[in-house]
């Protein structure tokens, strides 16, 4: 199903039918402040091993996921002053920030160190959607064969379209991922250069 959801002010029907999808443990396509991606939430175990398949991924490198701001990144994982100071001054915005998770991240959800990889994009579609169904969403690329990110969604539907419940078309997004910024020690360090300033970390 390809449905278009109007990324300044997004419907509250077509989010609720999304958000319908998600709490019956599908998974969706939606646009971001970087790139199109797949989620689903994050306390559906089986939903998440699906995505897993879908990316041929190792579930020894857990997804990010997406918190509606700043008090909802507080329930998932421990952060510091320093952290909290940081991520106020950046988010939302296109960055995953790596943290200690806390007890209410699901365990697929964590790597070895017990870390977190958390975004609050700065879109209105992908908050809304967190924000109603209650939990964070996973946060992973729509990428097409190749890992190629793509801007359209339809391409993505059709790519997709017999293992995704939805594709929501938020029209043109930038098409570059985030950056990646460790704050597990105090030093924050720099993983990976993508969209976003980061030129407070170096």
């Amino acid at each position: 199903m390809l449905l278009k959801i109007n990324p300044e002010n997004p419907q509250q029907r077509l989010i609720a039918k999304a958000v319908e999808i998600l709490k019956d443990g599908g998974i969706i396509a939606y646009p971001t402040d970087t790139i199109y991606g797949i989620g689903c939430d994050i306390m559906n175990k089986k939903a998440i091993e699906t995505i897993y398949r879908l990316k041929n991924r190792d579930q020894k490198t857990p997804f990010s996921f997406i918190c509606s701001d700043l008090t909802n990144i507080s329930d998932y994982a421990k952060v510091s002053n320093y952290a909290y100071k940081t991520m106020k001054r950046l988010l939302p915005g296109p960055y995953t920030f790596i943290l200690p998770g806390s007890r209410m991240v699901p365990k697929i959800m964590l790597t070895k160190r017990k870390t977190a990889g958390i975004r609050v994009p700065d879109h209105n579609i992908c908050i809304e959607l967190v924000k109603n169904l209650g939990n964070p969403i996973i946060s992973t690329s729509a990428a097409l064969p190749g890992g190629e990110n793509t801007n359209d969604p339809s391409l993505i539907h059709d790519y997709f379209k017999n293992t995704i419940d939805m594709v929501i078309d938020g029209g043109p997004v930038p098409g570059e991922p985030s950056s990646v910024i460790s704050l597990y020690e105090e030093e924050p360090e720099v993983i990976r250069k993508g969209l976003g300033d980061i030129s407070i970390f170096e």
